[in-house]
């Protein structure tokens, strides 16, 4: 047998003062308008932190998702144990060996004649692409309207947080029911239910706000904020009122069209040049996409026709709880120099089911340097330039420094092609001079070869003349 855990909430003295006072005066019900839950002067909370045991939950990114849930659904219950006239309860306090299966979760939660049951969890995909929040909830009345309503306020304070939306959520088995257990147990035995995904651990922008244990309890505060406004709560302690709140109307308790699953990919997705610039990288894209069921959620493309794409950006201006959405918007891309890019989109709803659009091929390709290259040849210039300088006239320098541009008439535009017909002259008179050295050097050469054949005939003339010893 499962030992049954739960804390009751005790009035403290000051809460018994209060409502002694209040016994004594005139007494107004407020009932806050829309509200399509309707409970009486008990109202009772369970709090369910998901998996534990040898369950783990997602364990991607190197976290363990029991153990988060925990650290949430405890600061959740410390909160709302501060609001008045309400009970509220854990499914398990801490970890357990076993997992406490679903439908014993549902179970305790209907022997305490709870009113509502809150689910608490963390998310990841398959991919590790995905990011943002969401509330899954019934798919049948009057559930699936309790379930939109609480999630409204409770991602309306994630999206101020600034988390992406993802949205009040349904799924169905295949079986027709409610796919996710604990809500279709709960529902069973009259409980309503909801599962919370806060966010996501295997993406770096939900990461953020996951990755300490003050935010897991900050998540734990924000659910009980919006629990307290979706039951028009008021604590004495904390010194807050929702009583008078209005919660998000709907037109009746049948699923809420934002929440119901679309199990079709969105119906177009197009994109059309508006301009590009091939010596800065510049391209700006026109994107048009629809879908007739669901609002879309996020964008992605590609620039190699389709073989990778980049990670997903969220649609411009969706709203995931009104389920409105532009249907057309501006993408301005900078594409990577020395490429001639293939450029396709994903358009994806709520559900993550995309479409591709058509594929947008430059017609030339995109040569220019990036700025870091361009500073880093610049820096190079300067360096050598410093150097020259340290060994160069006032001249020499106002000659370097002429390379930059100019307006004012100074010659600078013809230094390029005169220093080169200098260097022309200057090597034709080396040449000249070479070639004048090299005739002097000959003649020279010609002038000593002539004396010495002179001088040498002189001396055979004069041996010739000259008596011989034997004479």
């Amino acid at each position: 047998m499962r030992r049954k855990t739960g804390f009751r909430k005790g009035a403290g003295f000051f809460t018994l003062m209060i409502l002694l006072l209040t016994a004594f005066l005139p007494s107004e019900t407020v009932h806050a308008a829309d509200r399509l839950q309707d409970v009486g002067d008990k109202l009772v909370i369970v709090i369910d932190p998901g998996h534990g045991g040898e369950n783990l939950g997602t364990i991607e990114n190197g976290y363990e998702e029991k153990g988060m849930t925990i650290i949430t659904a405890l600061a959740m219950y410390e909160e709302l144990s501060l609001y008045d006239d309400v009970e509220v309860y854990l499914t398990r306090i801490s970890d357990v060996e076993e997992d406490i299966k679903l439908e014993d979760r549902a179970a305790f939660a209907a022997s305490v004649e709870a009113d509502f049951l809150f689910s608490i969890h963390y998310n990841a995909s398959a991919n590790h692409e995905l990011f943002g929040s969401e509330v899954w909830v019934s798919a049948f009345a009057p559930f699936n309207g309790y379930g939109y309503q609480f999630g409204y306020e409770l991602l309306s304070d994630m999206r101020d947080y600034g988390l992406l939306i993802r949205g009040v959520k349904t799924r169905l088995g295949d079986k027709g029911g409610n796919y996710y257990g604990i809500i279709r147990y709960s529902e069973a035995v009259g409980v309503p239910a909801v599962i919370i995904e806060h966010c996501h651990v295997d993406e770096s922008r939900d990461e953020v706000y996951c990755d300490t244990q003050e935010k897991l309890q900050e998540f734990g505060r924000m659910d009980a904020t919006a629990v307290a406004r979706y039951f028009g709560l008021k604590s004495s302690v904390l010194g807050v009122d929702y009583s008078g709140y209005s919660l998000i109307k709907s037109s009746d308790t049948t699923a809420v069209l934002a929440t119901v699953r679309d199990g079709t990919a969105p119906d177009v997705c197009q994109i059309e040049l508006l301009e590009t610039d091939y010596e800065t990288g510049q391209l700006s894209l026109e994107v048009t996409a629809v879908d007739y069921d669901t609002p879309l959620l996020y964008y992605s493309y590609s620039l190699d026709g389709g073989l990778t794409f980049q990670p997903r950006e969220p649609w411009p201006g969706s709203d995931t709880l009104t389920g409105s959405y532009p249907d057309t918007f501006t993408l301005n891309l900078k594409i990577p120099p020395d490429t001639s890019p293939t450029v396709i989109l994903r358009a994806y709803n709520m559900y993550d089911l995309y479409t591709e659009s058509n594929a947008w091929i430059s017609p030339q390709w995109y040569h220019y340097q990036e700025e870091e290259e361009l500073l880093e040849v610049a820096g190079s210039a300067q360096a050598g330039g410093t150097e020259s300088e340290e060994n160069s006239s006032e001249t020499d320098r106002k000659e370097v420094a002429g390379n930059a541009p100019d307006d004012s008439d100074t010659g600078q535009e013809g230094e390029s092609p005169v220093s080169f017909l200098t260097f022309l002259v200057i090597c034709l008179v080396v040449v000249l001079a070479l070639f004048f050295l090299l005739l002097v050097s000959q003649a020279i050469s010609d002038h000593k070869h002539k004396r010495a054949a002179r001088q040498r005939r002189k001396a055979q003339g004069q041996n010739r003349n000259r008596p011989s010893a034997k004479e």
